[in-house]
């Protein structure tokens, strides 16, 4: 994604990545990385009740919350969507694992508004 996000952020990079913790829920991580530096913010969303993210029943990037629509964090017009979000809360400044859950609410409201 070669976007300038609001605030004159660019996003140069991005990939979605599934992780694993003993003892933990499933993780699924959107990695964002800034136009010119090495330096990536990953917006985190554990598994856990009423969080869905790949579990062997979703596919690859999807991120649902009870109550909201489904999220794919493979899919460009979301991605921009989390940035531009991020961004309005100061969360891209450097390297961070910022609660994806958090911004959810947002993106979906902003995805359901461009449809």
């Amino acid at each position: 994604m070669d976007d300038t996000a609001p605030g004159g952020t660019a996003v140069s990079l991005w990939s979605v990545r599934h992780r694993h913790h003993t003892g933990e829920p499933c993780h699924e991580v959107l990695a964002l990385t800034r136009e010119g530096t090495t330096t990536m913010t990953h917006l985190v969303f554990r598994g856990g009740e009423g969080r869905f993210v790949p579990d062997g029943f979703l596919h690859s990037g999807a991120v649902a919350l009870g109550g909201h629509a489904a999220l794919d964090l493979h899919e460009p017009g979301v991605v921009r969507a989390f940035v531009d979000e991020a961004v309005r809360r100061g969360l891209l400044t450097g390297a961070a694992e910022p609660d994806g859950w958090d911004l959810f609410p947002a993106v979906a409201a902003a995805r359901a508004a461009d449809r």
